[in-house]
C-alpha cells in the first residue's frame, strides 16, 4: 500500500521524507503546479506518477507514456519520481530527457505513444514545478480528467502492477530538430534575435533557426536555471524590453522571444516594438487565409477583436470563433472544429496542417512567422504590424486573488455585469453591446471597446485585458471600469503589472 497523500508536512521532518504530500490546489483546470518542497514534495510526485498511471488504464489507454522535463534545478529529480509512479502503476515510459514541451508532444507522434508527461513549471517563477499530461495526442487533459486524477491521487485510488519499463532515448532533439526544418530554406535572408530568457528553449531555438535560413542573434540562450536577467515570458514587458534592446543594437528584422518551455513565442518588430500575440495572430491569419480559402481559426477571449472585424480577413473569406483562454481549452476547439489555426493572446499558437499537428509549439509559431515576412516582399515586420486597423490593447494584466476563491469572485463579477445588460445600464455613456461568457466576461461596448476579466488556470489570480479601436483613452477607460467593479471585492489584491 502507497500512503494517503496529506495536504499539508513540515519540511526537516520524518513524516516529509516518509510520506506523500501533495497540495489540492495544485491540480489546475488543464495542468498541475505546485510550488516544490512548499505544497508537493518528491514522494507527492511519486503519487502523481502512480495516479496518472491509473488513470490511464481507467481511460482505456495504452499504458504507454512519454516523459521530459524542462530546465530547472529541481526538474529532473521530480521527473524520475514521477516515472518510478508510473512504472509502479505498469507504464512503459519513454524518457527524452531535457525538451522543451512540444518536443515532447512530437514524440508521441514519432515514437507512436498516446501518453504524455512534461514536467515543467513553463514560465512560472522559479520554486514552481508542474506537469502538462495528456493521454490523447494531439491534446492535453481539460478538466473532466483533471478532476479524476485529483480524485485518484488524493484518495490513493492507485492500481500498483508488475511490467512497468523504462527507455531512454539518446539525443532525442535532433529528431525533433530535423523534423522542423526538413524543408526548404527562406528565400529572404532574416536577422533575427532569438530571446529565450535562458530557458530551456535556448538549446535548441537558435540552431533551428539557423536551419531554416535566418542569421540568428542569441540573446539569452545560455542555460542557467536561475533566470538571472528575467524570468522567460513573452508576456512580461522586462523580456519584451530586452528584446527590443537587441533588435534595434544589430538592426533586425524581428525579435522572437520564447517562454521557459518552449510552447509560446513572443515578437518584437523591426522597430522595438512589441506586437502582443493577438495581433501576430491576425496578420498569421491574414496571410493563411490568403493561401487557404475560407480558413476557419480559434481564438480566446482574451484576444483582440479584429479578428471578427478585419476588412481583409472578411474579404479573405476567414471566419474565427471565441473561445476558452487555456492551452488545452484551445488545442481541444481548434482540434475539434477541424480550424486552420488557432491563436490565444498569451502566445500559444495551434496549426493544424499543413503547418503543424495541432500542438502548440514555439518553434513552429517562428517558422510560420518567419514564412509569413519570406511572403512578405520586402515588407518589414513593422509595415505588416500597421497594415492592420488600428487599435490600443493593453498587455495581460494579473491581480491576486487566492486559488480558493478566485472563481467565486468572478461568479459574482459576471453576475454584475448580466445585470446591467438586462436592466439595460450604460457603461460611462455607452451600452453593453456584447457578453461572452464562455470563460469569465468579455464586455464590449458600442464603440467596439471592451474589457475582460477571468481566473487564471495555473496561478492564484485574476486576468485582465482591455483593448479599444477608438483610442488611448477608451482602453484606460474600459481598464478603470474593470477595475473599479474588482476594488469592490477585498479578496482581490495587487496587480503583477498596469497599463
Amino acid at each position: 500500500m502507497f500512503p494517503k497523500p496529506k495536504s499539508v508536512l513540515l519540511p526537516n521532518t520524518y513524516a516529509f521524507e516518509s510520506e506523500p504530500m501533495v497540495k489540492p490546489t495544485g491540480f489546475r483546470e488543464y495542468d498541475a503546479r505546485w510550488l516544490f518542497q512548499k505544497e508537493i514534495n518528491l514522494m507527492g510526485v511519486q503519487a502523481l506518477g502512480m495516479g496518472l498511471g491509473a488513470l490511464m488504464a481507467e481511460l482505456g489507454v495504452k499504458q504507454e507514456i512519454v516523459t521530459g522535463h524542462d530546465f530547472r534545478g529541481y526538474s529532473a529529480s521530480i521527473k524520475y519520481a514521477l516515472i518510478s509512479g508510473l512504472m509502479a502503476a505498469g507504464c512503459k515510459v519513454h524518457d527524452i530527457g531535457l525538451a522543451v514541451t512540444p518536443m515532447a508532444y512530437f514524440a508521441q507522434f514519432d515514437l507512436d505513444v498516446p501518453c504524455v508527461a512534461m514536467v515543467t513549471a513553463s514560465h512560472n517563477d522559479n520554486g514552481w514545478t508542474g506537469v502538462k499530461m495528456g493521454a490523447n495526442r494531439p491534446l492535453t487533459f481539460g478538466p473532466d480528467e483533471m478532476t479524476r486524477l485529483k480524485e485518484i491521487v488524493l484518495n490513493a485510488e492507485f492500481k500498483s502492477k508488475a511490467g512497468g519499463s523504462y527507455q531512454f532515448h539518446e539525443n532525442y532533439p535532433a529528431r525533433y530538430i530535423a523534423d522542423l526544418t526538413s524543408r526548404p530554406k527562406l528565400t529572404r535572408k532574416l536577422k533575427v534575435v532569438a530571446a529565450c530568457g535562458n530557458g530551456t528553449a535556448g538549446a535548441f531555438a537558435p540552431q533551428v533557426l539557423e536551419a531554416i535560413g535566418c542569421e540568428v542573434i542569441p540573446l539569452d540562450t545560455e542555460l542557467d536555471h536561475t533566470f538571472p536577467k528575467y524570468n522567460p515570458n513573452p508576456e512580461d514587458m522586462e523580456m519584451l524590453h530586452a528584446i527590443r534592446d537587441a533588435v534595434l543594437h544589430h538592426k533586425a528584422d524581428v525579435g522572437l522571444g520564447f517562454d521557459g518551455d518552449g510552447d509560446r513565442c513572443g515578437v518584437v518588430d523591426n522597430t522595438g516594438e512589441e506586437i502582443f500575440a493577438d495581433k501576430v495572430g491576425v496578420m498569421l491569419a491574414r496571410d493563411m487565409s490568403a493561401i487557404h480559402k475560407d480558413a476557419h481559426f480559434i481564438v480566446d477571449v482574451k484576444s483582440t477583436g479584429l479578428f471578427v472585424t478585419d476588412p481583409v480577413l472578411q474579404k479573405q473569406g476567414a471566419k474565427t470563433a471565441y473561445w476558452k483562454t487555456g492551452h488545452s481549452y484551445m488545442k481541444r476547439r481548434t482540434n475539434e472544429t477541424g480550424a486552420l489555426a488557432g491563436f490565444e493572446k498569451s502566445g500559444h499558437f495551434f496549426f493544424n496542417k499543413p503547418y503543424g499537428r495541432g500542438y502548440d509549439d514555439g518553434l513552429v509559431s517562428a517558422i510560420a512567422i518567419c514564412d509569413m515576412l519570406d511572403r512578405a516582399s520586402g515588407k518589414s515586420m513593422a509595415d505588416l504590424k500597421n497594415a492592420l486597423p488600428k487599435t490600443w490593447s493593453s498587455p495581460t494584466m494579473s491581480p491576486h486573488c487566492a486559488d480558493e476563491v478566485k472563481y467565486g469572485v468572478i461568479d459574482k463579477v459576471v453576475k454584475h455585469f448580466e445585470g446591467l445588460q438586462a436592466k439595460g445600464a450604460k457603461i460611462g455613456d455607452q451600452s453593453i453591446r456584447d457578453l461572452v461568457t464562455v470563460n469569465g466576461v468579455r464586455v464590449t461596448v458600442e464603440d467596439g471597446s471592451w474589457g475582460l476579466v477571468r481566473a487564471s488556470s495555473n496561478k492564484p489570480e485574476l486576468v485582465v485585458v482591455v483593448e479599444s479601436p477608438v483610442s488611448e483613452q477608451r482602453m484606460h477607460d474600459m481598464f478603470e471600469m474593470v477595475n473599479s467593479v474588482l476594488r469592490t471585492h477585498p479578496e482581490v489584491g495587487e496587480y503583477n503589472q498596469k497599463i
